[in-house]
């Protein structure tokens, strides 16, 4: 009788780990009904519909590489922007860094990650100007400054080289001269020049 009972709860059991695993796989959905959403999707950037854009972003991001590559890279800034949009800085970045590695001239990435960096950078500055007098604290901060700072500075860079802008420009000489790389600030010109010839302003999904 015992032995029945065992027999009986582990089948129960087995078939209970199958039905979870048949239901779990129905729920993945397809290549295409991905890429729908994916439509679906822009169609409610482009109406305004931020819940509808959260919703469907949120959705759509753990079945991303079912998307074809480019429609994959623009979901990827698209959920960035989205992401920047709602004040979550540490977000938008991981999608971000992952078009700016896949489209490295793509500069309108580049200012967005430079200027979400920059803010670290300044915030950290904040902070450091507060604790001018504990030295080993500001010691701390300075190395923080300067690590966020190196973060944002190449992408200020690309995104001076395609679209130059005033404000970007002393931007990036005013983080060179906090961090005190003269060196860079010396060469900062011809880098301009070099990163300026190949430059891409439209991400494009087919």
């Amino acid at each position: 009788m015992f032995e029945c009972c065992a027999m009986l709860k582990n089948t129960l059991f087995l078939l209970f780990i199958v039905l979870i695993g048949l239901s779990a796989h129905a729920q993945v959905p397809s290549a295409d009904e991905v890429y729908n959403q994916y439509v679906d999707f822009n169609m409610a950037r482009f109406q305004g519909e931020h819940d509808k854009v959260a919703d469907l972003g949120e959705k759509i991001l753990p079945y991303a590489d079912k998307l074809p590559e480019k429609a994959r890279i623009n979901f990827y800034a698209s959920i960035g922007k989205m992401y920047e949009d709602d004040d979550e800085p540490d977000k938008a970045i991981i999608y971000y860094e992952k078009v700016a590695t896949a489209v490295p001239d793509y500069y309108v990435v580049h200012r967005a990650l430079g200027y979400i960096y920059l803010a670290k950078a300044m915030r950290i500055g904040d902070e450091l100007n507060k604790s001018l007098n504990d030295k080993v604290m500001a010691n701390q901060l300075t190395g923080a400054y300067a690590s966020a700072a190196r973060k944002a500075l190449p992408h200020l860079e690309k995104a001076q080289a395609c679209d130059p802008s005033d404000e970007t420009l002393a931007t990036i000489q005013r983080l060179y001269r906090n961090i005190k790389d003269t060196q860079a600030l010396n060469t900062l010109n011809s880098r301009l020049k070099q990163l300026s010839k190949n430059c891409i302003d439209i991400l494009t999904d087919r």
